[in-house]
């Protein structure tokens, strides 16, 4: 008993299947309420029905299973879970499970390794192996019994682990240092250490120096350093079409090209000062550039070349 820890005022669970001696478990019960004494509680359980019971979490100091003499109780990853769960902060859990020495594949047994994964990574902390030792000829019994299982390599492995001083899903506010000084004192150089990573020009040959400090302007030729044909810059279906549009983003100098275009259009197409010219000559300007031209349809759009404009 004393392995377990227990003291006055503690809530301990005790868990057991059909596997546990019913003699055994009275005992150890017996016993357990001595170490707790009047302040402290033991409860028993079946450990089939803990995944169906309505326990709080956090809610026992100490939680045994399988550790009552005789029992084969094997522990699935959801029930060492819900042990997490409801273990309280700073607790302990004791269990005793028969496993396999021999690497098999096989749903039934682990391996010690096995078993202390599984409870890591239930949530506990500080899992480590108590002790080993060979089943009785009564226990084997039982594993074939109530386990169905049959083999000549197994013992049984004690293990016990620990709750993190936090809940799950707790919060705790960080402490963070904001005005830090900084020291000005400069730290200690080891001159061996300085030595190693420095570089020098006796440390380097010949052919290294002479790369390092090459001049960059060796490495152009001439070719690289003429400019390139704006012509060569397009892509070669650019422009082409009946109507000729430049990319989005055009880097080729299409799209200068045709707002030129566009200016130069619209630099010698005249505008209507007055805007009757398209009503005939009895209603146009001294100076109209469309005088001695027949009337045009509104909107109907009429050209006129230089010739024209300057006779006009």
């Amino acid at each position: 008993m004393a392995e377990f820890g227990i003291s006055p005022g503690q809530l301990v669970a005790v868990f057991w299947d059909k596997s546990s001696p019913e003699e055994a478990l009275k005992t150890l019960v017996d016993n357990l309420q001595g170490l707790t004494g009047s302040e402290g509680q033991v409860f028993t359980e079946n450990l089939s029905q803990l995944l169906q019971s309505a326990h709080k979490e956090s809610s026992f100091d100490v939680i045994l299973s399988g550790v009552v003499p005789g029992s084969t109780s094997v522990h699935s990853a959801e029930v060492l879970a819900e042990m997490a769960r409801i273990l309280r902060p700073g607790g302990c859990l004791f269990l005793k499970e028969p496993v396999e020495t021999t690497v098999v594949n096989n749903d039934k047994m682990k391996t010690a390794s096995k078993l202390c994964s599984t409870l890591t990574l239930s949530g506990l902390v500080e899992v480590k192996e108590l002790q080993r030792e060979s089943l009785s000829s009564g226990e084997v019994q039982s594993v074939q019994e109530h386990l169905g299982y049959h083999s000549d390599s197994l013992l049984s492995v004690h293990i016990t682990g620990k709750k993190p001083n936090f809940e799950v899903g707790s919060s705790s506010q960080l402490k963070l240092l904001t005005n830090k000084k900084t020291s000005s004192v400069k730290p200690v150089v080891d001159p061996a250490a300085a030595k190693l990573w420095t570089l020098s020009a006796n440390d380097m040959e010949d052919d290294m120096v002479s790369w390092i400090f090459i001049d960059s302007d060796e490495l152009l030729d001439p070719e690289d350093l003429k400019k390139p044909d704006p012509a060569s810059l397009k892509a070669p279906s650019c422009g082409e079409g009946k109507k000729r549009k430049a990319c989005k983003n055009c880097t080729c100098g299409l799209a200068e090209e045709l707002e030129r275009e566009k200016s130069k259009e619209q630099g010698t197409q005249p505008k209507s000062a007055c805007g009757n010219c398209y009503l005939g000559d009895a209603f146009r300007c001294a100076n109209c550039p469309y005088l001695g031209m027949p009337a045009f349809k509104p909107g109907e759009q009429v050209l006129l070349n230089n010739s024209n404009l300057q006779d006009a």
